[in-house]
């Protein structure tokens, strides 16, 4: 059983790549078995990740900005504070938008089977944020992102 812990932003690892910069809260001594939980700081026009659909559900909150939700091909707004609830197997992805950065909070299940598949879709692609083929495999969607390199935490991740 892990205790429990108290854990600040600021105090947390950071990544950052062309996607923009990530924070996670768990490290290679505390890992979440059932439930995953990030930040995501989005630059306008770059999106949180590639488009994709999982065998579980996600939410996400946008904290500040706007963004760009796709959604099964569909464009939605979203704007601060709007929930976005994602089931399993509903292909999606957030595209920072508006004129400054966002600040997306990322909540995922981890209770059933890691399964990721990236589909294409026309509206991701016209994003910067699909697959030209539809591949289960993180390695070919992500290919042409530098890896995220650890970075030190900026004022700028969570203020704007």
């Amino acid at each position: 059983m892990m205790d429990w812990f108290v854990r600040n932003a600021r105090e947390a690892w950071w990544t950052e790549n062309e996607l923009g910069a990530f924070c996670g809260f768990e490290d290679d001594d505390v890992r979440f078995p059932e439930l995953g939980i990030n930040l995501n700081v989005l630059q306008p026009g770059r999106p949180m990740c590639m488009y994709h659909r999982e065998a579980y559900q996600e939410d996400f909150l946008v904290l500040r900005g706007e963004c760009l939700l796709i959604v099964e091909g569909q464009e939605v707004p979203l704007r601060q504070w709007d929930l976005f609830h994602c089931p399993r197997d509903v292909a999606h992805v957030i595209v920072g938008a508006g004129a400054t950065s966002s600040l997306v909070l990322a909540v995922g299940s981890r209770v059933g089977p890691d399964v990721c598949v990236y589909p294409v879709d026309d509206t991701a692609l016209a994003h910067g944020a699909g697959v030209e083929v539809e591949t289960p495999e993180p390695a070919e969607a992500y290919a042409r992102f530098t890896r995220p390199a650890p970075v030190p935490f900026r004022g700028e991740f969570l203020s704007g």
